[in-house]
């Protein structure tokens, strides 16, 4: 999967092992780089994080404080290097009508729950599955995920001052044009900063981050749920939970395949996926509302800002906790209209504008197309990646198995033997399971067949009890005709599930 440059990209920066801290200490220019990215990535999330403790239904301080524990802990935790997580939109409305309907301390025991399904899951080699989602889905959750980000900034081009559309716009062209000049500092840093100074000093009434909610004035402490500890409670928090922690493990599995995509690198998903729970404990215990990877975020992080190790992760987190306690007056003056153009911008950079090409979209069968636009269309009405995700892998599934079925094909020929007799012989090609063998009952010549019948199945195999319950139907009706029937050519592990369940089926 290939995203196209654009102009406020910065050039990707070499690949690193995950040993790159070293490297990275010890060599001023990329330390400079990774802190850089990290004051980036935390402006960005300062109202990210305020927007979905909206959602949630919970104070803006518990928002912030997550996106602080969670990408300090993952920076440590986790097991892909310069991947941002923080407090999201989807782990919002999975806990929502837990905080509406039992209070924040329920919400804070379900994150803490969540977070220690996901180490089970972890531990049970969950981040395998990830074999199973193929690429047009991943195009898709791409693609949908650039249109969300674009949509999220709506809401705040809509009945605001007529000064809002130039200022986005000056941002744009800032980190379009600056890349062409310099990469010394990221554009979308510049952006910013640049649309804050003008803004105040032009005395411009602009919204600004202080619109979107309160900034906390204190650390986060540590605390434990004030909720009775009993199967009740379990059964109310439980589902929450488990909801919480596959969408978390999802989003943030497929984060991490798409940020190895863009920097050519390996990560450790089961190291991840621990690294999710466990980060949502700690996150948990300090009042926070869970989280996982932020796909928005990471893209700042590492297409515009270049970021490529741990510190820029752990910088974020440090910097948006300095920025919101101790800088929150200067912080709550930054307009909206500057981190807007930032998302856009991200969400042109996300997007996989090749796959919407017309000579793409002529080329790539049109099964692939179909789970790609399935993924998108699911995804941008529930605003949900992971029931979006696991919509176009069903799809996906289903048309394989559609096309695969027809690859299964029955020839049929009169041998004869060597007694003068002769008998009739079927050769099966193709891989025979519940979709393909449903046919085979039908494609044989039970009546006109001579008295013995072959049925090679050397050229094929047998993936399930639901093809040999149909070569058990095929024999059953010959021997009904007072014929015999003999399989042949069987490989070993066809063999092997067809004298195990042969008879034995209902």
């Amino acid at each position: 999967m290939t995203t196209p440059a654009l102009p406020a990209e910065r050039p990707a920066a070499p690949a690193l092992p995950d040993d790159s801290v070293r490297h990275a200490l010890r060599t001023p220019s990329i330390l400079r780089r990774e802190m850089v990215a990290g004051l980036v990535v935390a402006l960005a999330l300062i109202p990210e994080a305020i927007s979905f403790s909206i959602i949630a239904g919970v104070d803006p301080r518990v928002g912030l404080f997550a996106s602080f524990t969670m990408a300090v802990s993952i920076a440590f935790l986790g097991g892909r290097p310069a991947m941002i997580s923080a407090a999201t939109g989807a782990i919002a409305l999975v806990i929502a009508p837990v905080s509406r309907e039992y209070g924040l301390d329920y919400l804070i025991a379900t994150v803490i729950l969540g977070g220690i399904l996901q180490l089970l899951l972890g531990l049970a080699g969950v981040a395998k599955l990830m074999r199973f989602v193929p690429r047009s889905v991943m195009v898709g959750f791409v693609n949908a995920l650039a249109i969300l980000i674009f949509l999220a900034q709506l809401p705040h081009l809509v009945d605001v001052p007529a000064l809002v559309y130039p200022a986005v716009l000056l941002g744009i062209l800032v980190m379009v044009a600056l890349p062409r000049i310099t990469n010394v500092v990221p554009a979308p840093l510049v952006a910013i900063v640049l649309l804050t100074a003008i803004t105040l000093a032009a005395g411009f009434a602009l919204p600004d981050v202080g619109d979107e909610g309160d900034l906390p004035e204190s650390l986060p402490s540590l605390l434990f749920p004030d909720v009775p500890l009993t199967m009740e409670t379990l059964r109310i928090i439980a589902p929450y939970a488990l909801a919480l922690a596959l969408v978390g493990l999802l989003e943030s599995l497929l984060t991490a395949k798409l940020v190895d995509d863009i920097t050519d690198t390996h990560s450790d998903k089961s190291r991840e996926s621990l690294g999710q729970g466990a980060a949502n404990v700690i996150t948990g215990f300090f009042g926070g509302m869970g989280g996982c990877a932020m796909i928005g975020q990471t893209m700042i992080n590492v297409k515009a800002s270049g970021a490529r190790t741990r510190i820029s992760t752990f910088c974020a987190g440090i910097f948006l906790l300095i920025l919101v306690v101790g800088f929150g007056d200067v912080v709550g003056m930054i307009p909206m209209a500057a981190l807007v153009a930032v998302m856009i911008m991200v969400a042109v950079a996300t997007f996989d504008w090749h796959s919407v090409a017309p000579a793409t979209l002529r080329r790539m069968p049109k099964s692939e197309t179909t789970v790609m636009l399935s993924t998108v269309a699911v995804v941008v009405t529930t605003h949900n990646l992971a029931i979006g995700v696991v919509v176009g892998v069903l799809v996906a599934m289903t048309l394989f198995a559609r096309r695969v079925a027809h690859l299964a094909a029955v020839r049929r020929e009169l041998v004869e033997d060597e007694h003068g007799g002769a008998h009739a012989r079927y050769t099966v090609t193709g891989m025979l399971f519940f979709a393909s063998s449903n046919d085979l009952y039908a494609q044989f010549e039970y009546a006109a067949d001579p008295d013995r019948v072959v049925i090679d199945l050397s050229a094929s195999h047998v993936w399930d009890a639901s093809t040999v319950a149909a070569l058990d139907g095929i024999t059953t009706k010959y021997e009904r005709k007072h014929k015999t029937v003999e399989i042949v050519g069987l490989n070993e592990a066809s063999a092997h599930m067809h004298d195990r369940l042969t008879g034995r089926l209902p």
